[in-house]
Protein backbone atom coordinates (compact mmCIF):
# COMPACT_ATOMS: atom_id res chain seq x y z
CA UNK A 1 0.00 0.00 0.00
CA UNK A 2 3.04 2.47 0.66
CA UNK A 3 4.05 2.38 -3.12
CA UNK A 4 0.61 2.61 -4.53
CA UNK A 5 1.19 6.10 -5.54
CA UNK A 6 4.79 4.88 -7.60
CA UNK A 7 2.46 2.28 -9.25
CA UNK A 8 0.14 4.34 -10.29
CA UNK A 9 2.53 6.57 -11.76
CA UNK A 10 5.13 4.01 -13.99
CA UNK A 11 1.48 3.12 -14.88
CA UNK A 12 0.78 6.07 -16.03
CA UNK A 13 4.05 6.63 -18.08
CA UNK A 14 3.39 2.86 -19.50
CA UNK A 15 -0.01 3.80 -20.94
CA UNK A 16 1.92 6.32 -22.50
CA UNK A 17 4.89 4.44 -23.75
CA UNK A 18 2.23 1.94 -24.91
CA UNK A 19 0.71 4.42 -27.37
CA UNK A 20 3.68 4.12 -29.73
CA UNK A 21 3.56 0.47 -30.30
CA UNK A 22 1.48 -1.76 -32.75
CA UNK A 23 -1.56 -1.97 -31.74
CA UNK A 24 -3.50 -3.32 -34.38
CA UNK A 25 -2.47 -4.49 -37.77
CA UNK A 26 -4.82 -5.50 -40.76
CA UNK A 27 -2.18 -7.88 -42.68
CA UNK A 28 -4.65 -7.43 -45.70
CA UNK A 29 -4.39 -3.91 -46.11
CA UNK A 30 -0.46 -3.76 -44.96
CA UNK A 31 -1.36 -1.48 -41.92
CA UNK A 32 -0.04 -1.75 -38.53
CA UNK A 33 -1.85 0.98 -36.71
CA UNK A 34 -0.25 2.27 -32.99
CA UNK A 35 -2.15 5.07 -30.81
CA UNK A 36 -0.84 7.98 -32.52
CA UNK A 37 0.38 6.58 -36.43
CA UNK A 38 -2.81 5.60 -38.00
CA UNK A 39 -2.37 6.22 -42.13
CA UNK A 40 -4.83 4.12 -43.82
CA UNK A 41 -7.69 4.38 -41.02
CA UNK A 42 -9.95 6.81 -40.55
CA UNK A 43 -8.90 6.28 -36.66
CA UNK A 44 -7.05 9.62 -36.55
CA UNK A 45 -4.67 9.90 -33.28
CA UNK A 46 -6.77 6.92 -30.68
CA UNK A 47 -3.97 7.26 -28.35
CA UNK A 48 -3.74 11.06 -27.68
CA UNK A 49 -6.41 11.56 -25.26
CA UNK A 50 -5.24 8.76 -23.22
CA UNK A 51 -1.73 9.98 -23.25
CA UNK A 52 -3.13 13.29 -22.29
CA UNK A 53 -4.66 11.78 -19.42
CA UNK A 54 -1.91 9.94 -18.38
CA UNK A 55 0.30 12.77 -18.06
CA UNK A 56 -2.11 14.62 -15.82
CA UNK A 57 -2.72 11.24 -14.08
CA UNK A 58 1.31 11.15 -13.77
CA UNK A 59 1.13 14.83 -12.18
CA UNK A 60 -1.67 13.67 -9.43
CA UNK A 61 0.02 10.58 -8.56
CA UNK A 62 3.08 12.24 -7.17
CA UNK A 63 1.09 15.39 -5.53
CA UNK A 64 0.44 14.81 -1.76
CA UNK A 65 -2.97 16.12 -1.49
CA UNK A 66 -5.97 14.90 -0.72
CA UNK A 67 -7.53 17.50 -4.07
CA UNK A 68 -5.02 15.56 -5.86
CA UNK A 69 -5.97 12.34 -5.05
CA UNK A 70 -9.70 12.56 -5.81
CA UNK A 71 -9.03 14.59 -9.35
CA UNK A 72 -7.05 11.49 -10.09
CA UNK A 73 -10.10 9.25 -9.78
CA UNK A 74 -11.92 11.41 -12.76
CA UNK A 75 -8.98 10.98 -15.01
CA UNK A 76 -7.84 7.07 -14.35
CA UNK A 77 -11.87 6.86 -15.05
CA UNK A 78 -12.00 8.63 -18.21
CA UNK A 79 -8.89 7.12 -19.45
CA UNK A 80 -10.21 3.72 -18.63
CA UNK A 81 -13.30 4.40 -20.41
CA UNK A 82 -11.16 6.00 -23.56
CA UNK A 83 -9.36 2.98 -23.80
CA UNK A 84 -12.03 0.85 -23.61
CA UNK A 85 -13.97 2.70 -26.51
CA UNK A 86 -10.54 2.50 -28.42
CA UNK A 87 -10.58 -1.18 -27.90
CA UNK A 88 -13.81 -1.69 -29.03
CA UNK A 89 -13.57 0.48 -31.90
CA UNK A 90 -9.97 -0.67 -32.98
CA UNK A 91 -11.18 -4.35 -33.29
CA UNK A 92 -14.43 -4.18 -34.80
CA UNK A 93 -14.07 -6.24 -38.31
CA UNK A 94 -14.69 -3.69 -41.25
CA UNK A 95 -16.16 -4.92 -44.35
CA UNK A 96 -14.82 -8.30 -43.93
CA UNK A 97 -11.40 -7.47 -42.75
CA UNK A 98 -10.55 -8.29 -39.34
CA UNK A 99 -7.66 -6.64 -37.35
CA UNK A 100 -4.88 -8.77 -35.29
CA UNK A 101 -4.58 -7.66 -32.26
CA UNK A 102 -0.97 -7.20 -31.09
CA UNK A 103 0.93 -7.12 -28.17
CA UNK A 104 0.80 -2.98 -27.30
CA UNK A 105 -2.64 -3.22 -27.40
CA UNK A 106 -3.18 -5.44 -24.00
CA UNK A 107 0.25 -3.45 -22.81
CA UNK A 108 -2.09 -0.77 -23.35
CA UNK A 109 -5.17 -1.78 -22.14
CA UNK A 110 -3.24 -3.73 -18.62
CA UNK A 111 -1.74 -0.29 -17.68
CA UNK A 112 -4.77 1.06 -17.49
CA UNK A 113 -6.54 -1.15 -15.18
CA UNK A 114 -3.33 -1.12 -13.37
CA UNK A 115 -3.87 2.67 -13.23
CA UNK A 116 -7.03 3.04 -11.86
CA UNK A 117 -6.64 0.61 -8.97
CA UNK A 118 -4.04 2.41 -7.91
CA UNK A 119 -6.16 5.46 -8.02
CA UNK A 120 -9.03 3.93 -5.79
CA UNK A 121 -6.27 2.95 -3.23
CA UNK A 122 -4.40 5.92 -2.77
CA UNK A 123 -1.61 6.38 -0.17
CA UNK A 124 -2.01 9.93 1.49
CA UNK A 125 -0.20 9.54 5.53
CA UNK A 126 -2.25 11.31 7.82
CA UNK A 127 -1.16 14.06 10.08
CA UNK A 128 -1.93 13.37 14.06
CA UNK A 129 -3.50 16.36 15.08
CA UNK A 130 -2.63 17.12 19.27
CA UNK A 131 -4.81 15.32 21.32
CA UNK A 132 -5.70 17.00 24.33
CA UNK A 133 -5.08 14.82 27.79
Amino acid sequence: MKYFNQIGAVAALTVILSCFLTWISLPELGIRVSGFVSEGTGFGKPGLMNAIMSGIAFILFLVPAVWAKRANLFFTGFNMAWAIRNYIVMTMCHGGDCPVKETGLYIFLGATILQIIMSVFPYLPLEEKNKPQ
